[in-house]
């Protein structure tokens, strides 16, 4: 039980942070007047097309260079960047194997179990 107070204290604070960040944009946009929020709207669509074309090749050239990385099998380091090479995962079909096991019980000493994971998600 405490774990849900601590959760609905979390959205609390969410919350407290998306009507600072919403009274923030308020004060700004009393602030600016119609000719300067046009000016940056003017702006910001000369600029959108430069954005545009810079993410599609940034897009293009990272899929380029995981496929080459995957194909060298190791990873690759750059001035800045690095492509980081990871072996393949393995993946069993725990479902398939706990029925076999039933059958065949030497198989559970090879049944490794890790640890638990939380990840905190809103509520649909």
């Amino acid at each position: 039980m405490i774990t849900k107070i601590k959760l609905d204290r979390l959205a609390d604070l969410k919350a407290e942070q998306d009507l600072l960040n919403i009274k923030k944009q308020e004060l700004i946009d009393g602030i600016l007047t119609p000719e300067i929020k046009a000016q940056i709207a003017a702006v910001e669509e000369e600029f959108e097309p430069g954005f545009e074309a810079i993410d599609n090749n940034i897009s293009d050239l990272s899929k380029a260079i995981k496929l080459e990385v995957i194909g060298l099998g190791e990873t690759v380091r750059g001035d800045h960047l690095q492509a980081v090479w990871s072996k393949a995962r393995i993946f069993w079909d725990t479902k398939g194997l706990d029925g076999y096991m039933v059958a065949h019980p030497e198989l559970k000493q090879f049944k490794k179990v890790g640890n638990p994971s939380v990840s905190i998600r809103k509520v649909k």
